[in-house]
């Protein structure tokens, strides 16, 4: 008899579990379904992202050897292409490109238009703080200190990728308004920076000197002329800057009868 009213539980215990994965089915079966969406949903992005990464880097590496090629008017148009593109690190490399030759034109507005652009289009602190630090460079001789710090002072933060590179632009943005000693303490601090750079260091310890020597009203000239040297041209290897062909060995005579 116990026998039998166990059977009978066992088979209303059963029946209530089929009742219960009945009325679940449904659920599990959206949460599947969901998580099929998802999943065909990333997959399409990074496909639809890999695509565009490689459409990108194709304009942008025609533009390159265009421009190097001397075809500015092409490399202009084609990193204008890729300034449009999803594409956001090469996005943000396009725009500085277009700012480089906006600044060596002297049309210093237009540049830190496009530099500033570049950086809120970077997707990494890498693209974007090199963008804001042109930005402020193409200011430098223009802009009042008080913009200068707005703009490099977050820049000089710990963990920030150029950190030394801005403090030593603050520093001579402190020169440029006439802030001698207050450039000096900077300098200084460059110069013994552990990962200042051989660079960096050398270049605090000339502006020291010339602080020192009271020369340091030389030194706006200086930052001046060196901004409006011509971006480097960027050249395969073995190749020629534009518009320079390889010489012809000179002819040696035919030898005579002897």
């Amino acid at each position: 008899m116990v026998d039998v009213f166990e059977e009978v539980e066992e088979q209303l215990r059963s029946d209530r579990y089929k009742a219960l994965a009945l009325k679940s089915l449904p659920w599990v079966g959206g949460v599947l379904a969901l998580a099929l969406v998802v999943a065909l949903a990333v997959w399409g992005y990074q496909t639809y992202q890999a695509k565009t990464n490689a459409q990108a880097s194709d304009q942008y590496a025609s533009a390159v050897e265009a421009f190097n090629g001397g075809q500015r008017d092409e490399a202009v148009r084609l990193w204008g292409e890729v300034a449009k593109s999803p594409s956001k690190a090469y996005k943000s490399l396009a725009l500085q490109q277009l700012a480089g030759l906006q600044l060596a034109d002297g049309k210093v507005p237009a540049a830190v238009k496009l530099f500033d652009e570049a950086a809120e289009a970077a997707p990494t602190p890498i693209l974007g703080d090199i963008a804001r630090l042109k930005s402020a460079f193409a200011l430098l001789d223009s802009s009042p200190y008080k913009d200068m710090e707005a703009r490099l002072k977050p820049l000089t933060e710990e963990g920030r990728p150029y950190r030394v590179e801005a403090r030593e632009a603050l520093a001579f943005a402190k020169i440029m308004a006439g802030d001698a000693t207050g450039a000096r303490s900077d300098f200084v601090v460059l110069s013994l920076m552990a990962d200042a750079g051989e660079g960096v260091a050398q270049r605090a310890q000339a502006a020291i000197a010339l602080i020192d020597s009271s020369s340091a009203k030389a030194i706006p000239g200086a930052v001046k002329a060196a901004m409006a040297l011509p971006p480097p041209v960027t050249l395969p290897p073995g190749a020629l800057p534009p518009g320079l062909a390889p010489q012809p060995a000179p002819q040696q005579p035919a030898p005579g009868p002897q």
